[in-house]
C-alpha cells in the first residue's frame, strides 16, 4: 500500500491531500496509518521531515468522522502533546489543511501567548486539541479544559519534551485521560527515559522505525570545521560568502549566543533573525515566517526552540556550537535535506568541544569528514586522532600540512569560498495499564 487513495479514506480529505500535492506516502506513512486505522498504540521512531503529522493526524481524522458533532463544552476529543509552540502551530496549520473540507473544531493552545482566546476556543469543545504541556496543564487545573473524554493522545517529539523537563506535566496530562483510549507516540530517538514513559502510557504497542534511532538524514552531507573559538565569528562571516549558502539555520547552544551571532551578522549585512526561548511567541512567528518567506537569509536559533522549524528549501546548516547532547545534532542537521532534498551541515569545532565530537560521532555511528580548506583552521585538533590543538600562529591564513583533509576535497571547497590573494574580496555574499480497557478497532469500511 503505498498510495493515500488505497488507505478508504473519507472523501474530503482525499480531496484536500489532492490538492496539496499529496499522493504517495512516506515510509512512516504508510507503516503507521494502517495499524492507528485499526485502534492500536503505536511507538513511531522517526526523525522530523519524514511526514510524521500526517502518519498520526490522518487516521484520527478519519475515527473522529464516526461521531462527527460529538463534542461537549470544554472538551477535547483528541489531544496532540508538543514540545515547542512553533512546533505546536505547524502540527495545527498542517491539519487544518488535511481538514479543509470538514466541519471539525481544532483549538490551539500554548504557553507565551494570551490565555483568554484559547479558553475562548475551547468553550464549544474541540475534535482536536494541539498543546503544549506546560498551558495545558494550567487551563485544565483552572477548569477551562476537560480531559475526560480525550479518545486518541499524540505525543509528538517525545525525547524532546522529556530533554526539556516536561515528563512531570505529562504523567499529570495522563492522569486525566480515561484508561479507554489509543496512544500514539513519535520520538526521533528512543532512550530509555521515553522507553519507560513509552511503557506506562501505552498498551501492546506496534513498533515502527524508518531509519535506525539516531541516525541522520542520508542526505545530508556533513563537514566538521575544526576553528578556535576566539575565529568562529570570522569563520561564519567567510563562509556565508559562499552564495550557494541561501537559507541557512545557524544553532547556538545559548540564547545570549543566539542573540550575539544574530546581531553580528546583522553587522556583516547578512539578514538574519533569532529565535529561541526568550523571545515572545509574536517575535518568533515573525522570524520563523520572515524565514520561510526568504525576506531573511539566516535564522540562529537554539535547540529548543527550532524542535518547531519546519521549513522546505534549507539549504545548510551550521553548528556555530555543538551542542552538549549527541540527539540535538540529530535533529539540528534534520532541519535540512527535507522533502527528499540534499542538504549540508556544517559544525565549527574548537578544542573545548571535542568531546562533544566524539559523543556525536559515537551515536551516529560515523566519522564527520573533517574539512581543513578553509583560512581559520587550527591544526592538530582533529578529536580522533591528536591530545591537543596546536598555537594557531596563521591568525587567519590556512595553515598548511597538519590534520586530515575530508575525502572528497573538491567536493567540500564549494562550500567554502578560498580566500583570495591580496586581499581581494570574497564572493558576494505498560506495561499494559491494570484495569485498561482497549478501544474498538477502527473500521475504515464504508467510510
Amino acid at each position: 500500500m503505498s498510495k493515500f487513495a488505497e488507505l478508504g479514506l473519507r472523501a474530503p480529505i482525499l480531496r484536500a491531500l489532492e490538492e496539496g500535492g499529496y499522493q504517495e506516502m512516506t515510509p512512516i506513512q504508510s507503516k503507521a496509518i494502517p495499524d492507528v486505522l485499526l485502534g492500536k498504540d503505536l511507538i513511531g521512531v522517526a526523525q522530523t521531515g519524514t511526514g510524521k503529522t500526517a502518519a498520526f493526524s490522518l487516521p484520527i481524522i478519519q475515527m473522529l468522522l464516526k461521531a462527527e458533532g460529538k463534542r461537549s463544552p470544554k472538551a477535547a476529543r483528541s489531544l496532540i502533546l508538543a514540545p515547542t509552540r512553533e512546533l505546536a502551530v505547524q502540527i495545527a496549520e498542517n491539519i487544518q489543511a488535511y481538514a479543509k473540507y470538514l466541519h471539525l473544531r481544532i483549538a490551539l493552545v500554548y504557553g507565551g501567548a494570551s490565555e483568554k482566546p484559547q479558553i475562548k476556543s475551547m468553550q464549544q469543545g474541540a475534535d482536536i486539541l494541539i498543546a503544549t504541556p506546560g498551558r495545558l496543564l494550567d487551563l485544565v487545573n483552572q477548569s477551562h479544559i476537560n480531559l475526560r473524554q480525550v479518545e486518541f493522545l499524540v505525543l509528538d517529539e517525545a525525547d524532546r519534551m522529556l530533554d526539556m523537563g516536561f515528563i512531570r506535566d505529562i504523567q499529570k496530562i495522563v492522569a486525566y485521560l480515561p484508561n479507554d483510549r489509543q496512544t500514539i507516540l513519535f520520538s526521533a530517538t528512543m532512550p530509555k527515559t521515553v522507553e519507560k514513559l513509552a511503557n506506562s502510557i501505552l498498551v501492546n504497542p506496534i513498533r515502527i522505525e524508518v531509519a535506525p534511532a539516531a541516525t541522520t538524514a542520508e542526505k545530508v552531507e556533513q563537514h566538521v570545521l575544526m576553528v578556535p573559538k576566539s575565529r568562529k565569528r570570522d569563520l561564519l562571516a567567510h563562509v556565508l560568502q559562499n552564495q550557494e549558502i541561501k537559507r541557512v539555520l545557524v544553532f547556538t547552544r545559548t540564547k545570549h549566543g543566539a542573540n550575539k551571532v544574530s546581531e553580528y551578522l546583522g553587522k556583516l549585512g547578512v539578514t538574519s533573525g533569532a529565535i529561541h526561548g526568550n523571545k515572545s511567541q509574536n517575535a518568533r512567528q515573525k522570524a520563523l515566517n520572515d524565514f520561510r518567506s526568504g525576506d531573511i537569509r539566516a535564522l540562529v536559533a537554539t535547540d529548543v526552540a527550532a524542535r518547531g522549524i519546519d521549513v522546505d528549501g534549507v539549504t545548510h546548516v551550521i553548528n556555530f556550537e555543538l551542542p552538549n547532547e549527541p540527539e540535538s545534532y540529530v535533529h539540528r542537521i534534520g532541519r535540512t535535506a527535507r522533502a527528499g532534498a540534499t542538504g549540508v551541515s556544517l559544525s565549527f569545532c574548537d578544542h573545548e568541544e571535542r568531546g562533544y565530537l566524539k559523543d556525536i560521532e559515537k551515536t551516529i555511528r560515523q566519522t564527520v569528514p573533517l574539512m581543513e580548506d578553509h583560512p581559520y583552521h587550527l591544526e592538530g585538533i582533529d578529536s580522533r586522532f591528536d591530545s591537543g590543538p596546536k598555537e594557531d600562529k596563521n591568525k587567519g591564513r590556512r595553515p598548511g600540512g597538519g590534520g586530515r583533509r575530508t575525502s572528497n576535497a573538491s567536493k567540500a571547497n564549494r562550500h567554502i569560498n578560498q580566500p583570495k590573494p591580496h586581499g581581494a574580496p570574497g564572493g558576494a555574499q505498560r506495561k499494559g495499564r491494570p484495569g485498561n480497557r482497549r478501544p474498538k478497532a477502527a473500521s475504515t469500511s464504508g467510510q
